[in-house]
Order: C-alpha cells, then sequence, then structure tokens
C-alpha cells in the first residue's frame, strides 16, 4: 500500500475526477493482485469464511483513488506494528490486520483458540506496541467480581471506606481463559465492556482512554469452564478463531527458537502507538466515508441471520454497528476514506460468528456458524 502522501497534483485530479463513480464501477482483476490482507507478515491460519469477490478489487481500489485524509501515517504506524509482532509470532497476519481494526474501532477482541497457538503471547506482544498501560487478569473459578473491578477498604488513618480499583482499570486488560470465571464474575464485565466505566457504592468510575480487552478462550477443554452468557458475547466486536500453523511456518517456528530454552523476553518490543496516536487514528477512521447503499448492504447481511431457518437467533443492531465500525477501520488500513463491499465481507464473519445461535437441527448436521455466514454472504446482492 502506497503512502497517500507522495501522490502527484496530476494523479490527485485523477482520483478526484474518478471518486464520484467509484463506488458504481468495478475495476477490471488484476492476475497479480495482492492478498485481501495486505500483510507485511505471511498469511497466518486465522480461521474465516473465504469472501465470494476476490482480493484484487481491494486491491486495485486501493490504488486508483486518492485518499483526502492522512492515511499515510496510519499506514506508517501499522507497518511497524506488524514488524515489531513478527519477531514473536509467526504467521497469522489475519489476526494482526484484525487486532489492529479492533484497537483502531475502539472494540473488545476475543480469541479463541487450542492451547499453544499463540493466543496470550500475540496479545502480550500487541499491548507491548502501545504505550499505555497493561494489565492482566487470569480467570479461575474461584474468582469474585470484586477481583476484577476493586473493593471498598477500610482506611484507619479518616476511619472512611476507600474504592480501591481492581486490574480491569487500565488501558489494555488482558483476561486469559476467560471462561473459567462463573457467570456472577462475568457479569462484572458487562458494564465496563459497553459503557467503559464501573457503578460502585453509588459512584462511577471513568475509564482512562483507549481502554481494549483482549480475551482468551480455549474451545475444547471443558471441565472447569462456563459458557459465556450472550449478553457478554455481543459485546466483543470480534471472535477471533485462530488455527495450526502450516508446515512452513512450523519449521519457522522451530528454527528461530531452537537455541532458546527460556522465555522470550520482549523488552525489545518498542511502543509504536500512544494514546493521542490512538485518539488521532480513531478521528481519522471517522471520516471515512460510507456510502448508503453499502450500509443497506450491512443491514441486509444482519437481517438475513435474523430469518435464516437454521439460526435460532441472529445478530443485534450492535452487530451491523460493529460491522459499519470495522469495515471503516479496514478501509484506513488499505490506505481508502471510503468503504467498499469487500471491506464488509472481510470483517463481516469475525463480527458474526460469536453472536449466532444455531438451531438444534443445524447442530445435528454438523452445520457451523461461518457456513451459515459464507451462504448468507453469497446471498445477498453486492451494491454496485
Amino acid at each position: 500500500m502506497e503512502d497517500q502522501n507522495n501522490t502527484n497534483p496530476e494523479e490527485e485530479k485523477g482520483a478526484t475526477n474518478n471518486d464520484a463513480q467509484g463506488q458504481n464501477e468495478t475495476p477490471k482483476e488484476d492476475d497479480n493482485s495482492t492478498q485481501l490482507t495486505g500483510g507485511v507478515a505471511p498469511v497466518g491460519r486465522v480461521e474465516s469464511v473465504t469472501p465470494p469477490t476476490g482480493g484484487s478489487y481491494t486491491s486495485e481500489a486501493s490504488s486508483m483513488f486518492s485518499s483526502g485524509l492522512n492515511l499515510g501515517f496510519i499506514n506508517q504506524k501499522v507497518t511497524q506494528a506488524r514488524s515489531e509482532i513478527a519477531k514473536f509470532v509467526i504467521g497469522q497476519a489475519d489476526m494482526v490486520d484484525l487486532l489492529m481494526i479492533s484497537i483502531f474501532s475502539n472494540g473488545h477482541v476475543l480469541l479463541e483458540g487450542v492451547p499453544g497457538v499463540a493466543k496470550t503471547l500475540t496479545a502480550k506482544v500487541l499491548s507491548k506496541t502501545l504505550s499505555v498501560e497493561f494489565s492482566r487478569i487470569q480467570f479461575t473459578p474461584d474468582l469474585m467480581p470484586s477481583d476484577v473491578i476493586g473493593t471498598s477498604v477500610f482506611n484507619l488513618q479518616n476511619s472512611e471506606f476507600t474504592f480501591k480499583k481492581g486490574p480491569v482499570f487500565s488501558n489494555v486488560v488482558l483476561i486469559d481463559e476467560i471462561n473459567r470465571a462463573p457467570a456472577k464474575t462475568q457479569a462484572a464485565l458487562f458494564e465496563v465492556m459497553e459503557e467503559r466505566q464501573i457503578s460502585y457504592d453509588g459512584k462511577v468510575y471513568e475509564m482512562d482512554f483507549p481502554f481494549l480487552i483482549l480475551a482468551t478462550q480455549n474451545p475444547v477443554e471443558q471441565e472447569g469452564t462456563y459458557n459465556l452468557p450472550e449478553a457478554q458475547l455481543d459485546r466483543f466486536l470480534f471472535k477471533i478463531k485462530i488455527g495450526y500453523p502450516t508446515l512452513s511456518e512450523e519449521e519457522e517456528i522451530l528454527n528461530r527458537y531452537k537455541n532458546n530454552i527460556k522465555s522470550p523476553s520482549m523488552d525489545s518490543i518498542g511502543g509504536i502507538f500512544t494514546a493521542k496516536d490512538l485518539s488521532e487514528i480513531q478521528d481519522l477512521v471517522e471520516k471515512v466515508r460510507i456510502e448508503d447503499q453499502i450500509l443497506r448492504y450491512i443491514a441486509q447481511i444482519t437481517d438475513k441471520t435474523r430469518n435464516h431457518a437454521k439460526l435460532y437467533l441472529g445478530g443485534s443492531p450492535r452487530a451491523s454497528l460493529s460491522m459499519m465500525k470495522a469495515s471503516k477501520a479496514f478501509a484506513a488500513i488499505r490506505g481508502r476514506d471510503f468503504v467498499i463491499p469487500d471491506d464488509v465481507q472481510f470483517v463481516a464473519p469475525h463480527v458474526l460468528n460469536h453472536r449466532l445461535i444455531l438451531t438444534p437441527e443445524a447442530e445435528m448436521e454438523g452445520v457451523g456458524a461461518e457456513d451459515i455466514i459464507q451462504e448468507i454472504i453469497a446471498e445477498v446482492e453486492v451494491p454496485r
């Protein structure tokens, strides 16, 4: 992706004349088109639904139009973050892109995968690239709500109770094995995830900007785990399913750590994003244009989930809003100040896969939520 600030005046003039019809014209596909994510690191193994259309439209649209926003700043920061994360995480380029999207669209992320696929490592490395406060909470079956949000402590000096903030009062909160805590502890996260505040003893405590929850869970182990409430799942922007690496990536992992017995030190990771940078990037993402036909496209996808014969529960309006925000963030990462259908198709599976509940008949047939999402995306007419 080229820096949008280095475009010559003639190219800017041509881009301006074509910008008005950019949403209605479909550029010819190029055999040398790049992958949809356009990452620096090798393509990862994030389990996702392949969009019905190819990635060439996204790549060509990004190169044909000049942006009116300073998106080169975002490109520079994302490239640096990818480079830092690639020092420790092999592959998983899609996951890194999705994490960047979640940060830029101010959303929380649920990482799901079997043990040993670098869920926690990726979250810790990502937090290191953010020059903000970081805390980690290891969820266990005996964890209480006060262990998360804080509690009142009696102060002997003034004979009064004072509120001692819990570990959730941070900028980036890593919740490891989130499904190991019971329902009452999970309920303590409802308010802070949606409203970014804690109400305790009649007082409201606002969270500092930025506030992001990165949660991990193991989908195969059921001993000592609890299913997350639907109200809590709906508060996550993405659920990113992480699969095993490829054979070549596995060999690269072994070669990189063949002489290391100790845990890798992350002191070498430099801070890429400050709180001010994130605020500026989110302001830029808000200015990314999304046309009415794209908004209707998002609404139609969500509406289809509510009327599907194999779905007991479809997407909520929060799902539509999450799809819109994530699409704008992905467009900004790709260097465009407008959203195209390919942006929606890329983020839709990760926005919807944890919000849908299948009917018992569909589960007996072995149908997955990803299969239904792919079917819905293929059925809804793509705006031109």
